[in-house]
């Protein structure tokens, strides 16, 4: 079994992969109704999809003699800027009250940005809103 042989065989497995989590990660966006569950399938199962077929690009450019390291900069850019994405909105939901939020800390009086004065003019007017 020459290397040439395992190369394609890897790449034909992280394809595979790939496309099942992007998969995976596309129906959970379809079917979650809630906001804060909608956001997972493609901010966890999409990331690790993409990495995956972006995996196999590298593993065939290499096998080819034409290594590109553009591949690596896509799937570091991809997993640092999808967990801060899913962040802010997740932020964005708790803040908007569109979801169940988190229970009350139990011994800090200044938890995260959940507490807001009770006299802000922002938070009155767009209750009235």
């Amino acid at each position: 079994m020459n290397t040439e042989l395992i190369a394609d065989y890897a790449t034909a497995a992280l394809l595979i992969i790939g496309a099942i989590f992007a998969l995976v990660a596309a129906i959970g966006l379809l079917r979650f109704n809630d906001p804060m569950k909608r956001m997972h399938a493609p901010t966890k199962i999409g990331t690790i999809g993409v990495g995956a077929l972006l995996g196999a690009s590298v593993v065939n450019a290499n096998t080819a003699n034409d290594g590109s390291f553009h591949e690596l900069l896509i799937m570091a850019f991809l997993f640092v800027t999808a967990p801060i994405s899913a962040h802010f909105i997740a932020k964005v939901n708790l803040h908007k009250r569109d979801c169940d939020t988190p229970p009350p800390p139990r011994q800090d009086e200044t938890w995260a940005t959940l507490q807001a004065p009770d006299d802000d003019p922002k938070d009155k007017a767009a209750q009235t809103s």
